[in-house]
Protein backbone atom coordinates (compact mmCIF):
# COMPACT_ATOMS: atom_id res chain seq x y z
CA UNK A 1 0.00 0.00 0.00
CA UNK A 2 1.33 3.15 -0.76
CA UNK A 3 1.18 6.73 0.77
CA UNK A 4 -1.28 8.01 -1.93
CA UNK A 5 -3.92 5.22 -1.20
CA UNK A 6 -4.26 6.83 2.09
CA UNK A 7 -3.72 10.25 2.23
CA UNK A 8 -6.07 13.25 2.81
CA UNK A 9 -6.54 15.07 -0.24
CA UNK A 10 -8.53 17.73 0.97
CA UNK A 11 -6.03 19.43 3.12
CA UNK A 12 -6.11 23.21 5.06
CA UNK A 13 -3.22 25.09 4.08
CA UNK A 14 -1.47 28.55 5.62
CA UNK A 15 0.62 31.24 3.87
CA UNK A 16 3.17 32.66 5.59
CA UNK A 17 1.84 35.94 5.57
CA UNK A 18 -1.16 34.86 7.40
CA UNK A 19 -1.47 36.37 11.06
CA UNK A 20 -0.65 33.72 13.80
CA UNK A 21 -4.76 34.58 14.57
CA UNK A 22 -6.00 33.41 11.53
CA UNK A 23 -3.50 30.10 12.14
CA UNK A 24 -5.16 29.41 15.75
CA UNK A 25 -8.54 29.82 14.47
CA UNK A 26 -8.48 27.92 10.93
CA UNK A 27 -7.23 24.69 13.60
CA UNK A 28 -9.77 25.50 16.08
CA UNK A 29 -12.89 25.42 13.21
CA UNK A 30 -11.52 22.75 11.24
CA UNK A 31 -10.76 20.75 13.98
CA UNK A 32 -7.10 19.99 13.41
CA UNK A 33 -3.63 20.15 14.98
CA UNK A 34 -1.27 21.75 12.77
CA UNK A 35 -1.55 23.30 8.92
CA UNK A 36 1.05 23.15 5.83
CA UNK A 37 2.38 26.58 5.19
CA UNK A 38 2.68 26.29 1.50
CA UNK A 39 4.02 29.47 -1.30
CA UNK A 40 2.37 30.29 -3.83
CA UNK A 41 3.51 27.61 -6.30
CA UNK A 42 2.33 25.32 -3.73
CA UNK A 43 5.60 24.35 -1.88
CA UNK A 44 6.00 23.17 1.40
CA UNK A 45 7.28 25.86 3.67
CA UNK A 46 6.69 24.54 7.04
CA UNK A 47 4.70 23.43 9.18
CA UNK A 48 2.48 25.70 12.17
CA UNK A 49 1.13 23.07 14.85
CA UNK A 50 0.00 23.39 18.31
CA UNK A 51 3.26 23.05 19.64
CA UNK A 52 4.26 26.21 18.15
CA UNK A 53 1.54 28.25 19.50
CA UNK A 54 1.59 26.83 23.11
CA UNK A 55 3.86 29.46 25.12
CA UNK A 56 2.47 32.27 23.13
CA UNK A 57 2.19 35.50 24.83
CA UNK A 58 -1.77 35.53 24.86
CA UNK A 59 -1.22 32.41 27.33
CA UNK A 60 1.49 33.40 29.77
CA UNK A 61 2.48 35.95 31.53
CA UNK A 62 5.94 37.74 31.72
CA UNK A 63 7.16 35.48 35.18
CA UNK A 64 6.31 31.86 33.07
CA UNK A 65 8.00 32.99 30.11
CA UNK A 66 11.22 34.04 32.15
CA UNK A 67 11.00 30.90 34.02
CA UNK A 68 10.97 28.79 31.27
CA UNK A 69 13.84 29.87 29.20
CA UNK A 70 16.55 29.68 31.84
CA UNK A 71 19.54 28.16 31.37
CA UNK A 72 19.23 29.26 27.70
CA UNK A 73 21.54 30.47 25.31
CA UNK A 74 21.09 34.30 23.26
CA UNK A 75 19.98 32.65 20.09
CA UNK A 76 17.65 30.22 21.45
CA UNK A 77 15.93 32.85 23.79
CA UNK A 78 15.81 34.92 20.85
CA UNK A 79 14.03 32.01 18.77
CA UNK A 80 11.45 31.56 21.89
CA UNK A 81 10.70 35.03 22.01
CA UNK A 82 10.01 35.26 18.09
CA UNK A 83 7.64 32.11 19.10
CA UNK A 84 5.56 33.81 21.68
CA UNK A 85 5.60 37.39 20.11
CA UNK A 86 5.79 37.53 16.57
CA UNK A 87 2.45 37.49 14.54
CA UNK A 88 3.09 35.87 11.03
CA UNK A 89 2.60 32.49 10.49
CA UNK A 90 6.49 32.93 8.58
CA UNK A 91 8.15 33.45 11.78
CA UNK A 92 6.37 31.24 14.29
CA UNK A 93 5.74 27.98 11.81
CA UNK A 94 8.42 25.03 12.13
CA UNK A 95 10.46 25.48 8.81
CA UNK A 96 11.88 21.98 6.10
CA UNK A 97 9.24 20.09 7.97
CA UNK A 98 9.12 16.03 7.16
CA UNK A 99 7.76 15.46 3.90
CA UNK A 100 7.01 12.61 2.23
CA UNK A 101 6.60 11.59 -2.14
CA UNK A 102 2.55 10.20 -2.64
CA UNK A 103 4.35 6.94 -4.22
CA UNK A 104 6.17 6.23 -1.14
CA UNK A 105 5.20 2.61 0.90
CA UNK A 106 3.05 3.30 4.03
CA UNK A 107 5.18 1.85 6.23
CA UNK A 108 7.94 4.88 5.62
CA UNK A 109 4.95 7.15 7.52
CA UNK A 110 5.02 5.20 10.37
CA UNK A 111 8.33 4.80 10.49
CA UNK A 112 8.87 8.95 10.11
CA UNK A 113 6.32 9.35 12.81
CA UNK A 114 7.87 7.13 15.33
CA UNK A 115 11.01 8.19 14.81
CA UNK A 116 10.66 11.54 14.32
CA UNK A 117 7.59 12.37 16.81
CA UNK A 118 5.09 13.78 14.49
CA UNK A 119 1.93 13.67 14.22
CA UNK A 120 1.29 14.46 10.47
CA UNK A 121 3.22 14.30 6.95
CA UNK A 122 2.46 16.63 4.31
CA UNK A 123 2.81 14.65 0.80
CA UNK A 124 4.35 15.74 -2.42
CA UNK A 125 3.91 15.23 -5.95
CA UNK A 126 6.87 16.69 -8.03
CA UNK A 127 7.82 18.84 -5.05
CA UNK A 128 4.17 20.16 -5.23
CA UNK A 129 1.51 19.75 -1.63
CA UNK A 130 -1.25 17.09 -3.29
CA UNK A 131 -2.38 15.75 0.36
CA UNK A 132 -1.51 14.95 4.60
CA UNK A 133 -0.93 11.61 6.10
CA UNK A 134 -1.56 11.82 10.14
CA UNK A 135 -1.89 9.07 12.19
CA UNK A 136 -5.93 9.03 12.17
CA UNK A 137 -5.62 7.74 8.60
CA UNK A 138 -2.66 4.69 9.73
CA UNK A 139 -5.82 3.74 12.12
CA UNK A 140 -8.54 3.60 9.49
CA UNK A 141 -6.39 1.27 7.49
CA UNK A 142 -5.72 -0.82 10.83
CA UNK A 143 -9.54 -0.95 11.36
CA UNK A 144 -10.06 -2.01 7.51
CA UNK A 145 -7.38 -4.63 7.08
CA UNK A 146 -8.39 -8.16 7.17
CA UNK A 147 -6.37 -11.53 7.71
CA UNK A 148 -4.12 -12.59 5.52
CA UNK A 149 -5.85 -13.53 2.41
CA UNK A 150 -4.63 -16.78 1.81
CA UNK A 151 -6.23 -20.18 -0.32
CA UNK A 152 -8.69 -22.34 1.84
CA UNK A 153 -6.95 -25.22 2.62
CA UNK A 154 -4.93 -26.84 5.81
CA UNK A 155 -1.90 -27.29 3.63
CA UNK A 156 -2.53 -23.83 2.64
CA UNK A 157 -2.47 -22.61 5.70
CA UNK A 158 0.77 -24.05 7.07
CA UNK A 159 2.20 -23.14 4.38
CA UNK A 160 1.53 -19.46 4.72
CA UNK A 161 2.17 -19.61 8.19
CA UNK A 162 5.90 -21.26 7.77
CA UNK A 163 6.62 -18.07 5.48
CA UNK A 164 5.07 -15.46 7.69
CA UNK A 165 7.72 -17.41 10.66
CA UNK A 166 10.40 -16.20 8.70
CA UNK A 167 9.84 -12.65 8.91
CA UNK A 168 10.57 -10.14 11.70
CA UNK A 169 8.22 -12.36 14.37
CA UNK A 170 10.76 -12.91 16.50
CA UNK A 171 10.29 -16.76 16.00
CA UNK A 172 12.23 -17.07 12.83
CA UNK A 173 15.43 -18.30 14.47
CA UNK A 174 13.87 -20.79 16.96
CA UNK A 175 12.83 -24.54 15.93
CA UNK A 176 9.51 -24.30 15.05
CA UNK A 177 7.21 -26.83 13.17
CA UNK A 178 3.80 -26.44 12.21
CA UNK A 179 0.70 -29.08 11.48
CA UNK A 180 -3.09 -28.01 10.38
CA UNK A 181 -5.55 -30.43 11.20
CA UNK A 182 -9.44 -29.07 9.66
CA UNK A 183 -8.33 -25.27 10.00
CA UNK A 184 -6.71 -25.80 13.48
CA UNK A 185 -3.20 -24.90 14.10
CA UNK A 186 -0.68 -26.96 16.01
CA UNK A 187 2.68 -25.42 16.89
CA UNK A 188 5.51 -27.56 18.44
CA UNK A 189 8.99 -26.46 18.84
CA UNK A 190 11.53 -24.23 21.60
CA UNK A 191 9.07 -21.36 22.22
CA UNK A 192 9.43 -20.80 25.53
CA UNK A 193 8.80 -16.87 26.72
CA UNK A 194 5.55 -15.38 26.95
CA UNK A 195 6.15 -13.11 24.43
CA UNK A 196 7.65 -15.59 21.87
CA UNK A 197 3.89 -18.07 22.44
CA UNK A 198 1.23 -14.78 22.09
CA UNK A 199 3.49 -13.87 18.47
CA UNK A 200 3.16 -17.31 17.28
CA UNK A 201 -1.04 -17.72 18.44
CA UNK A 202 -1.73 -14.13 16.73
CA UNK A 203 0.32 -14.98 13.58
CA UNK A 204 -1.97 -17.82 13.06
CA UNK A 205 -4.66 -16.29 14.37
CA UNK A 206 -4.05 -13.65 11.42
CA UNK A 207 -4.25 -15.94 8.37
CA UNK A 208 -7.61 -16.55 6.70
CA UNK A 209 -8.87 -20.37 7.28
CA UNK A 210 -7.84 -20.24 10.67
CA UNK A 211 -10.00 -21.43 13.06
CA UNK A 212 -8.33 -22.15 16.15
CA UNK A 213 -4.69 -22.24 17.97
CA UNK A 214 -2.78 -25.02 19.79
CA UNK A 215 0.61 -24.94 21.22
CA UNK A 216 2.49 -27.71 22.28
CA UNK A 217 5.40 -25.12 23.23
CA UNK A 218 7.25 -26.67 26.69
CA UNK A 219 6.27 -25.04 30.45
CA UNK A 220 8.24 -22.45 30.46
CA UNK A 221 10.93 -22.45 33.29
CA UNK A 222 10.06 -21.57 36.52
CA UNK A 223 11.35 -18.34 37.95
Amino acid sequence: MLVKDVMTTTVVTLSPDNSVRHAAKLMSDQHVSGVPVVDHDGCVLGVISEGDLIRRTELSNGAFVLKADMGLGPDDRANAFIKRCAWRVGDVMTPDPVVIDEEAPLFRVAVLMQDRGIKRIPVLRDGKLVGIVSRADLLQVIYLARPDDTAAGDEAIRRSILVRLGENTGLEDLEVSVTVTEGIVHFWGKVETPAGRRAARILAEGIHGVRGVVEHFPEPPPR
